[in-house]
């Protein structure tokens, strides 16, 4: 390796998120339509001469990163490149330097995490010109990282280790607030099996959508069975949702994932954008808006 390498780890999208059963092991199953939105954490790597061969060295910046620094050691990102490593057993691995640039709000249901494990895979294996599968990799490192490999959307089975193709999305914007609140996923999960709700089946979905008025419609049909949990341990994410549903252009708002992260959907973009300056100006929310999967504008909590 000669040149530093750079890439982005986008915000993952649940669209809905059925959970659908539990396995022997206490994992639950679910199903769920995952996008990618623009906003992002970036991945910069570097060769880092002097260094024994093997040795990744991590630093973390951003607006969101001194969270993280105390746990650095155990960050999916050095969990990703030791896992890369025991894959390829006798392969020279040229000492290298990360840096996580931590854009994205922590513990926010958004994959955050998962989706800079896949991002340092991707960036080690073409550091170390290594020809190798990353997907189960990908699976050993948590539910979430094998969808964030490619940051395409798919219909997400099993654990989520299970990716089948998503239906034809429509071009529309999506919405991002957050409200600062971090919300651990295994909190969640027991305040859900706490409160007695049924698992659901498999969501019905068309090959695709020419419109937002159509997928928005389809939707409507379907549940993040995560949300009413998540509200009960953060009752902010309900205001967050009503006020991101009161933005003129806002056909559809829902929670992704386990929260506190919520979305919005707009056919304009600037209206979106708009929308994402309104509610960083009222409220002091993180808020991200853009077309899925493109350029953004991203507004600080204060």
């Amino acid at each position: 390796m000669t040149a530093a390498l750079q890439d982005l780890a986008r915000a993952k999208i649940n669209l809905y998120l059925h959970v659908t059963g539990r396995r022997a092991d206490g994992y639950h199953t679910l199903d769920s339509l995952a996008v990618f939105a623009a906003a992002a954490d970036t991945l910069m790597l570097a060769p880092s001469p002097g260094d024994a061969d093997g040795q990744v060295r991590f630093s973390i910046s951003g607006q969101f990163g001194a969270g993280l620094v105390a746990d650095a050691d155990d960050n999916l990102v050095v969990r990703a490149a030791r896992a890369l490593q025991a894959a390829a057993p006798g392969r020279r691995f040229a000492p290298v330097s990360i840096d996580l640039r931590k854009m994205l709000p922590v513990a926010s249901g958004i994959g955050g995490g998962s989706a800079d494990a896949a991002c340092a895979l991707r960036l080690l294996a073409r550091a170390w010109d290594l020809d190798v599968d990353l997907a189960p990799i990908a699976a050993s490192l948590g539910a979430d990282v094998p969808v964030c490999l490619s940051q395409a959307p798919a219909r997400m089975g099993g654990i989520g280790e299970i990716l089948t193709p998503a239906p034809v999305l429509p071009p529309c914007a999506m919405l991002l607030v957050n409200c600062g609140a971090a919300v651990p996923t295994p909190a969640v999960f027991r305040a859900r099996a706490a409160s007695g709700a049924p698992f659901r089946a498999e969501a019905a979905l068309p090959d695709g959508w020419t419109d937002l008025v159509s997928m928005v419609a389809d939707l409507e049909q379907t549940m993040n069975d995560l949300e009413p949990a998540a509200i009960a341990l953060c009752p902010a994410i309900a205001n967050v949702l009503e006020a991101i549903a009161a933005e003129p252009g806002c056909a559809f708002a829902r929670m992704s994932g386990s929260g506190a992260t919520c979305f919005g959907l707009f056919a304009d973009a600037t209206q979106a954008g708009q929308a994402a300056q309104r509610l960083n100006d009222a409220h002091g929310w993180w808020t991200s808006a853009g077309a899925i999967g493109h350029s953004s504008a991203s507004h600080g909590a204060a």
